[in-house]
């Protein structure tokens, strides 16, 4: 089968781009030498690039997530021209494009099932898709956004200047021109370009699956730092609308930091948000999935499989009398119900969580050989 035909430029780019960074800050570091204002401008800068991908092109733009102040959609707009990842339009329509095909051989752009390096960057270097207007028909929504089209019409123009005219400023104030070309221009570009193409391709290989495996993404923490929190790719492609990836509070995840930051000042809303039921009823169903694969192994499962299903059914009835338990009790408390409705009602939210606890924990102890 004939390859299809290479985009000359976007191979010329990523070559270049890591060649210079390759053989550039090596041989400057060597004959000149860079301090650490190099490394801060560096990092903000790549912060800058990075923040306006996860939070503006993914977050807000592919998925709706939350909704922000047109000047916040205006500084994505500018970070993500200076991410050199494509206009918003079309890097939002193939993303869009992904989580509908995901995994598909054909209709997934990136694939993880052509391969690790296909997914990374081999789609980008040929003529796979059809026509890119085609794929636009996916983002309707996005065409009449007055900040997306913008991009998208002058995106060659904003590139160039923001490529060019952000690191060549900030080396005439710096003193330092060629070094700051070298580490805020180019050795920023490409670690910007290949810590987001980490999450096309690592992380649909590379992780743990807690939520779902019917495709083939992974929770990854060390991706996540290096993806200012896309890393927990398992969680996102189940609850693709939710505005966080890493949903636990510790879980390192600087892009719903800062789209909660937005919100407390007023800059967003209506984030959206998954259900701590929803996360737990997911992660119940990938367990008892697990210990069914295991059971399976063993001789004359049969019998032990009806067991497991009876027990996983009895759990999930602590689970719905728990979070119904506590739903009556929150919006009791918001409706500012009287004293000893609402001391009834914790009372009741309280010992369900108590019995929902104490059956998981024995529920994980009894299963915990067939994971």
């Amino acid at each position: 089968m004939k390859k299809p035909p290479i985009i000359w430029t976007n191979l010329i780019l990523f070559t270049s781009t890591a060649l210079v960074a390759g053989i550039g800050i090596p041989w400057y570091a060597m004959t000149h030498g860079f301090d650490f204002s190099h490394l801060i401008l560096t990092i903000i800068a790549l912060s800058f690039c990075e923040l306006s991908i996860t939070a503006g092109y993914h977050r807000l733009w592919s998925h709706k997530s939350y909704e922000t102040h047109p000047v916040v959609e205006f500084i994505y707009a500018i970070g993500g021209a200076f991410a050199l990842q494509n206009s918003i339009l079309h890097w939002a329509s193939d993303h869009r494009t992904h989580h509908r095909f995901v995994d598909d051989h054909h209709k997934d752009p990136y694939s993880a099932k052509r391969g690790l390096w296909f997914s990374h960057i081999g789609w980008m270097l040929r003529e796979y898709q059809t026509n890119p207007s085609q794929a636009y028909a996916n983002a309707r929504d996005l065409q009449k956004n007055k900040v997306v089209m913008w991009q998208h019409r002058h995106y060659l123009s904003l590139t160039m200047i923001t490529n060019i005219g952000i690191p060549l400023g900030i080396g005439i104030l710096h003193g330092d021109i060629l070094g700051i070309l070298l580490t805020v221009g180019v050795l920023r570009l490409v670690l910007s370009h290949h810590f987001t193409f980490l999450i096309n391709s690592l992380a649909h290989y590379w992780g743990s699956q807690p939520y779902t495996d019917k495709n083939s993404s992974r929770d990854n923490g060390f991706l996540a730092l290096l993806t200012f929190g896309e890393g927990y790719h398992n969680f996102h492609h189940i609850f693709e609308f939710d505005y966080r990836n890493g949903v636990r509070w510790w879980q390192f995840d600087p892009t719903k930091w800062l789209i909660a930051s937005l919100c407390f000042f007023g800059a967003a809303k209506n984030l959206r948000r998954t259900t701590e039921a929803q996360i737990e009823k997911a992660k119940l169903a990938m367990r008892l999935k697990r210990i069914e694969q295991g059971i399976a192994l063993r001789p004359n499962p049969q019998e032990m499989l009806a067991k497991m299903r009876e027990e996983y059914n009895n759990l999930l009835e602590h689970f719905h009398a728990y979070y119904e338990a506590k739903t009556a009790y929150k919006i009791a408390q918001k409706k500012k119900d009287a004293k000893q409705r609402l001391e009834l009602l914790m009372a009741n939210y309280h010992m369900m969580r108590k019995n929902w606890v104490s059956q998981k924990k024995a529920w994980f102890e009894m299963t915990a050989a067939y994971v």
